[in-house]
């Protein structure tokens, strides 16, 4: 997978499940990414508020669509909805690296080592060692690296990694079970990585 430089990007973005999927549908029915952006811009087919949120939610779904080869689209129409959000979250990650290295390195190492919980300090901690390792974390501030890991563990829930509780910051970690056409698209797409850093294996 292509390591992009560290970004603090994910503060403005969402899961945008709802929207990646429509996405994928109109490129299934042979649309093309301008007659989307198109689309978008004269219908607000994503029922943005505004026009620069419709234009960040066509922008940020068609970059993570297209960290995946096309092949994926019929796969992912014909997943159930667990797995379409494992898609979903697949694209999210390869598409930042840092939220990729949040996932690899503190979320699949606790269910390697059999635990089921992540805690604000688990977040904290992961931030402090990337900001000894890169100057650009380094760089952040203490209130975008708050709102970083709130996006990170808002994520994981809607893609169903962790249960949502409003009522504590300690979220249950929810390892998943890989739909096997998913699987094998992984693998045959030189994705093996993401199948362990979605199931917690070294």
């Amino acid at each position: 997978m292509e390591r992009k430089p560290y970004s603090a990007g994910a503060v403005k973005f969402s899961f945008w499940f709802m929207e990646f999927r429509k996405t994928v549908q109109l490129l299934r029915e042979g649309k093309s990414f301008a007659d989307i952006k198109k689309l978008n811009e004269e219908t607000n087919i994503y029922g943005a508020p505004t026009k620069l949120r419709a234009q960040q939610i066509y922008s940020t779904v068609i970059s993570r669509i297209k960290t995946l080869d096309e092949s994926f689209y019929p796969v992912f129409l014909c997943s159930d909805l667990a797995t379409q959000k494992l898609f979903v979250l697949t694209a999210a990650l390869l598409h930042d690296t840092l939220f990729f290295d949040f996932v690899y390195e503190v979320v699949r190492e606790k269910m390697i080592l059999g635990s089921d919980e992540l805690t604000d300090a688990d977040i904290r901690i992961f931030f402090k060692n990337k900001q000894e390792q890169s100057e650009k974390v380094a760089s952040f501030q203490d209130a975008t690296l708050r709102r970083l890991g709130a996006c990170y563990k808002t994520q994981l829930c809607e893609a169903g990694l962790l249960e949502s509780s409003r009522l504590n910051s300690t979220r249950k970690i929810q390892k998943p079970i890989l739909d096997i056409a998913f699987e094998h698209w992984l693998y045959d797409h030189a994705l093996g990585i993401m199948v362990k850093t979605l199931t917690g294996v070294r």
